[in-house]
């Protein structure tokens, strides 16, 4: 089991930058993949990047070359560094981490309280 605290929302202009951080604890060297998704007023949760154990990494097309995923595996913390922000990057942010355990054939998908980012124009 795995315990994620997200931090670093807030309100930022157009065109500025944050970066969203989350910090695991509990069976950390268990888990497989973490990433971050985002839920927007009235829009579906959609992935916005991932980064697995091995190192590799996907973003979604509306954020590649704004958007960057790292970790710092000390610290057992993932980042999301956000350039050039938009008005439409305005939602909740989530982190997730996907967990592989014993005999398990699929992982087991835990969340982040969540982290709301608003950017103004």
């Amino acid at each position: 089991q795995v315990q994620l605290v997200e931090s670093g929302g807030g309100l930022v202009q157009a065109g500025g930058s944050l970066r969203l951080s989350c910090a695991a604890s509990g069976s950390i060297f268990s888990i497989k993949a973490m990433g971050w998704y985002r839920q927007a007023p009235g829009k579906q949760l959609e992935l916005v990047a991932a980064i697995t154990s091995g190192g590799s990494t996907n973003y979604a097309d509306s954020v590649k070359g704004r958007f960057t995923i790292s970790r710092d595996n000390a610290k057992n913390t993932v980042y999301l560094q956000m350039n050039s922000l938009k008005p439409e990057d305005t939602a909740i942010y989530h982190c997730a981490a996907d967990l592989l355990v014993g005999l398990m054939v699929q992982p087991t998908r835990y969340w982040g309280q969540g982290t709301q980012v608003t950017v103004s124009s």
